[in-house]
This record gives structure tokens, C-alpha cells and sequence, in this order.
């Protein structure tokens, strides 16, 4: 089943032996602080809406952040959308991200959590987030293409991701990006190397359009929802 391959492949996600710069601290909620939550949320999601082994539209966002997927282990998932809209409580942690905000509208218009997973896989290009001490000494967020160094490092695991990834069971026609910018870009030079996908869909990140446009968000939910609509012809 679709559900077992994914939380295999999620379990055993690992940067060991990757060379990362040494400023950079690796996030992963599955051995991190509340690993033995984040798991259990893990497998209940998956368990809950990938039981089957029909194929899902890939959603691909940057990497997890300490408060959507870096509390959850689900991408653009905090703890609040967790317990909300997937119905599954939370033990030991509160966030709130602006993020999972926006991708949450986007499920209830697309019919609600059963209907939008039914349909769509949310992951990320990188599986695995990263930090760096921040000027006041407490960690903050790192993309992977904040760093051209880290790029280069963690390159070759992303391919090697990507490819396990879509071979669980993934549509590979068309892919749907989540960021219009450096994102974007580099998952269309990796698609040009490996023809991974038939064609790229761009998507305002969803930070982006809480932080800047929240005034359109309506106009927003609907791009999103055309884009899944236009990876089923």
C-alpha cells in the first residue's frame, strides 16, 4: 500500500555522511525533541488518507520549517491544521504557521482533507529542514537555497530523493511547485538533467501571499485549485 511505502521511505530519510557547512544544523522532527510524537502523527496520517495504492499529484515545497513540518513531520501541516482539518490530536506542542493557513483554505476548497489527499501528495524538494544560529543564538530557518554551498552538498541526495519519492507511486505528468522563485528554478534544472516530470506547475508560495497579498488570498486559492485541476488532463 501506498501508505507503507511512504512512511518507510520518511522513517529512513537521512543527510548522514552528507557534508554539509559547518554552521548548519540539520532539522528532522523524527529525531528531534518530540520524535516519538512527530512519528506517531506521521503514521497516522499516512495511514488515514494513502491506504490504497492509487497514484498521487506531487505538491513540492522547499524543505520543512520548525513550525509546520518541523513540528508535525507533515509538510505545511501545524500542529493547529493537524488536530482541525486531519483530526489528529496533538500531544506536547502548539505552533501556527501563516503557511499552513494558506494550504488548509486551499483543502477545505478542494472538498476537505479525504477529498484533497485522495488527489494530492504535499512533500518537499528537500525532506529535511536545516537551521542556523540566528544573532540573537536561537536557531532560524534555512532553505537549502540560502546557501549555495549547502545546494551543492545536499544536491545528490535530492535526486536520489525525488526518484525513490515518485517511485512509491507518484504521477510523474505533471508536478506542482510550491515557490515561483529559487525553488522553482532549481527543480526545473534538476527536471532538465533528470526528466523527472513532464511539466512544472509554479505556485506562489504560500508565505508570500499571507505576508503580502493577503488581501487577494481568495484569488490565490483559486490558482491553486486550477493547477490541480490542470494535473489531471
Amino acid at each position: 500500500m501506498l501508505d507503507d511505502r511512504l512512511i518507510a521511505l520518511i522513517e529512513k530519510v537521512s543527510l548522514k555522511g552528507v557534508p554539509l557547512p559547518p554552521d548548519v544544523q540539520v532539522l528532522d522532527p523524527l529525531r528531534g525533541e518530540h520524535a516519538a510524537e512527530v512519528g506517531r502523527i506521521v503514521r497516522a496520517f499516512h495511514h488515514r488518507f494513502f491506504h490504497d495504492d492509487a497514484p498521487r499529484t506531487l505538491m513540492l515545497g522547499i524543505n520543512p520549517g520548525r513550525l509546520g513540518a518541523g513540528s508535525t513531520g507533515i509538510c505545511f501541516t501545524d500542529t493547529k491544521r493537524c488536530e482541525s482539518d486531519l483530526g489528529i490530536p496533538v500531544k506536547g506542542l502548539r505552533t501556527h504557521e501563516p503557511s499552513s493557513d494558506f494550504i488548509y483554505r486551499v483543502v477545505r476548497a478542494a472538498g476537505g482533507a479525504e477529498a484533497f489527499y485522495r488527489d494530492v501528495y504535499i512533500q518537499a524538494i528537500c525532506p529535511l529542514g536545516f537551521t542556523r544560529t540566528g544573532p540573537k543564538g536561537t536557531p532560524v530557518n534555512l532553505n537549502y537555497y540560502d546557501d549555495p554551498a549547502l545546494q551543492r552538498a545536499i544536491t545528490p541526495f535530492v535526486e536520489h530523493w525525488l526518484r525513490t519519492l515518485i517511485g512509491c507511486g507518484m504521477r510523474t505528468g505533471t508536478v506542482l511547485c510550491i515557490g515561483t522563485g529559487k525553488n522553482a528554478q532549481y527543480l526545473q534544472r534538476l527536471n532538465d538533467r533528470l526528466a523527472l516530470f513532464g511539466r512544472i506547475i509554479t505556485l506562489e508560495h504560500p508565505r508570500f501571499v499571507m505576508q503580502y497579498k493577503a488581501r487577494h488570498i481568495d484569488t490565490y486559492i483559486e490558482r491553486y485549485l486550477a493547477a490541480l485541476e490542470a494535473a489531471k488532463g
